[in-house]
């Protein structure tokens, strides 16, 4: 058997294999509620032979959506919306995740296929939005820097959306600190100009995300899997490093976080990246500190047997992968075939599996 392809056991949770579906905004729900797109869209990579299926980034309040077509979590109805998807994820053998999420100064913006760019105005359904300093992202409208209050309401908001997807019946939950959203703001320089205790150093900079990590622990109790994403270089002058993201992952886990999930970048729109294939593995090993934190590694992982290499080589305890799912949504099933292993095909698929 592939180390892919191989399960893996987190707290009360046995993955199937080792090959999992990144988050993906949908940009398609309404008033925060997920629609038969994201009941479609999740289920077919769970039928497709994901071990793990991500729902998208998930707002905890109405004001850390990153636009107004954004699914939220933030009411019992945005829970019971969420349920028949979950289900449908596990009726077809995977284990269903989600990513709670806050957008700070990156939220009230157009979705990608809209005609406007930057953010939306108040009077066409945006609103104010919040950082943990007075500085906006360029090309996008001003935050307004959280006071102590507000600090509390995104913690407390974090929190109850914790239990709402447990109510859902999800079966991970996954911090969002990457991409330039709310906590990975908190944890950047570049972006966090405070002078009290969630500013200047990096524990002071990672203070947020730890509150927010215990109180998502406590609602999570002790059975379920909490991941944290986290963004491991801003790929800017004077941003967050990949040895400052090894130290808070290393204060995440002691804290209860089980896996970190190594991305990068989306605090600044002055990055520069150098994109090619598997580009983001090396962060995940240098934050995977030869074994001692578990993480995941993403970042164009297109290939059944590139997936296999950042297993065996010691980069990663799992792959997520975005885009080739959207591109074959039985990536899963086609990745086991290519490397030779053994999986679960759906019944009614057994008439297309190689022989």
């Amino acid at each position: 058997m592939s180390l892919l392809f191989s399960p893996l056991s987190i707290r009360s949770v046995t993955f199937r294999n080792r090959l999992w579906v990144s988050p993906m905004c949908m940009y398609s729900a309404l008033d925060g509620l997920v629609q038969e797109w994201h009941h479609t869209h999740l289920a077919q990579f769970a039928s497709g032979g994901a071990g793990l299926v991500v729902a998208e980034a998930t707002a905890v309040v109405p004001e850390g959506r990153i636009s107004p077509r954004d699914a939220g979590i933030w009411t019992d109805e945005q829970r019971d919306a969420w349920a028949p998807v979950v289900q449908a994820i596990h009726d077809r053998g995977g284990v269903a995740g989600i990513q709670l999420a806050h957008a700070g100064r990156k939220a009230s913006t157009w979705w990608p296929w809209a005609d406007e760019r930057g953010s939306v105005p108040a009077g066409e359904g945006g609103w104010q939005t919040v950082a943990p300093s007075a500085v906006a992202f360029d090309g996008f409208a001003e935050p307004v820097a959280l006071d102590a209050a507000g600090i509390e309401r995104v913690v407390a908001g974090f929190a109850s959306a914790a239990r709402r997807a447990l109510d859902a019946g999800f079966d991970v939950l996954e911090l969002h600190g990457a991409h330039g959203y709310l906590l990975h703001q908190f944890l950047s320089p570049l972006s966090n100009l405070r002078t009290d205790e969630y500013g200047g150093t990096l524990e002071n900079r990672a203070r947020l995300l730890m509150r927010v990590l215990d109180a998502v622990r406590e609602a999570a109790g002790d059975a379920v899997p909490v991941f944290v994403r986290i963004s491991a270089t801003d790929h800017a002058d004077g941003g967050f490093t990949p040895d400052e993201a090894a130290q808070v992952s290393d204060w995440a886990i002691a804290r209860g976080a089980d896996l970190i999930d190594v991305s990068s970048g989306g605090l600044v729109a002055h990055q520069r990246i150098d994109v090619h294939p598997g580009y983001q593995v090396p962060l995940a090993a240098t934050v995977r500190q030869s074994g001692r934190i578990p993480v995941s590694a993403v970042g164009l992982i297109t290939a059944a047997e590139q997936a296999e290499q950042v297993l065996a080589g010691g980069s990663a305890d799992a792959v997520f992968a975005g885009r080739e799912w959207l591109r074959d949504p039985h990536f899963g099933l086609r990745a086991a075939h290519e490397l030779g292993s053994e999986t679960a095909w759906p019944p009614q698929y057994l008439r297309a599996r190689w022989r």
